[in-house]
């Protein structure tokens, strides 16, 4: 009974804390880069100690979003015996929401000095969006671990190989546990980082990519959430669409849009945006032509060590240099410090006045 009031009273003492005041951001000019788009732990919740990353960050990376991966792969013995699989293209076995990875994001931000936790942006993602009480999750995580969180995500809608997978009903669009949530995440302030791939695998030319009216619609139904699209909807298999240039460009355009953003974090991204003269042009040329709605990620997922982690970073150096200084200023840190500082501001407000 003693251990237990005092692992208690150590939670108790966390939590006020992280309701404290923080310290301020690290300043603009001080790094070279935010990351939108990281993972601290891997598919069986394993990864870096936040202090290693702390080192790894190093003085190249001011902040980062800060989440785990809200689905753990099982490990059946009957499926790959004594191999354990710690992703989820070496089993077949399924995945399954594990929302103790919220408690741990948090904890582990929690045992940072206060300096050290201005670094950071945590997310809350360990909630199944096909289920109508997933707001309640986010609620009581908010409640729990206030001054904590500042978004959701990165959570996935369609994704190839994934979804499929995933125990239980599967995600859509179209359902109204997720327009709840992205309901509430207006209300309260949370940044919005979703994943829902632009087409399907090994989809034939000129076919209409079945989700893209769709995801679009999602977000004219959500304009007071400030949402970010992981990958530009690019994946493994899933490769940009032939005009996806042009539609992007139409996308930004629209008014009806203006409160969504774009993340350009993972290998696979870079890959087709470096891939020849032409496209780094292209991609150049979008984001200078909107330079507010596109942010940096790596979407690394528990690194060792900074080579490994700034490889996204250094790859798009030729990108980079193709950008006009107010674009890649905004690309690489200003957009991130506009969306989660008012995220914050926001957050914490709804803190005061709804944590009792």
């Amino acid at each position: 009974m003693r251990r237990a009031v005092t692992y208690v009273g150590i939670f108790a003492s966390l939590v006020v804390l992280a309701g404290g005041s923080a310290a301020p951001a690290p300043a603009n000019d001080t790094y070279a880069v935010n990351d939108v788009h990281f993972h601290l732990t891997n598919y069986v919740q394993q990864g870096t100690d936040i202090r290693d990353f702390l080192s790894i960050m190093g003085n190249v990376v001011g902040r980062v979003a800060l989440f785990g991966i809200p689905l753990q792969q099982t490990w059946s013995w009957r499926n790959s015996g004594d191999f354990a699989p710690t992703y989820y293209l070496q089993s077949d076995s399924p995945l399954y929401y594990y929302s103790f990875t919220d408690a741990y994001i948090a904890m582990a931000y929690l045992s940072l000095p206060q300096e050290a936790r201005a670094r950071f942006d945590p997310m809350i993602t360990g909630f199944n969006p096909s289920d109508m009480y997933a707001v309640d999750h986010i609620r009581r995580v908010l409640t729990l671990f206030p001054g904590v969180f500042s978004g959701i995500g990165e959570f996935t809608i369609h994704k190839e190989f994934v979804s499929s997978k995933i125990a239980g009903d599967v995600a859509s669009l179209t359902d109204p546990a997720l327009d709840r949530i992205l309901d509430f995440a207006g209300e309260v302030g949370l940044v919005v980082l979703i994943h829902n791939d632009i087409d399907t695998p090994f989809s034939k030319p000129g076919e209409d990519p079945p989700d893209l009216k769709r995801l679009a619609d999602l977000f004219r139904r959500h304009p007071q959430t400030r949402i970010i699209w992981a990958h530009c909807g690019v994946g493994r298999i899933v490769r940009p669409l032939a005009d996806q240039a042009t539609l992007l460009e139409r996308a930004l355009s629209d008014p009806t849009l203006a409160h969504v953003s774009i993340d350009i974090s993972w290998s696979e991204t870079a890959k087709y945006i470096v891939a020849t003269p032409e496209t780094i042009e292209r991609a150049a040329r979008l984001i200078n032509r909107f330079p507010d709605r596109f942010l940096f990620g790596t979407d690394e997922v528990a690194p060792k060590d900074r080579k490994s982690y700034l490889r996204i970073y250094d790859t798009y150096a030729p990108l980079f240099a193709k950008l006009t200084p107010e674009a890649s200023e905004k690309l690489r840190k200003g957009n991130y410090e506009r969306l989660f500082d008012e995220a914050r501001r926001r957050v914490r407000a709804w803190e005061k006045a709804n944590v009792h």
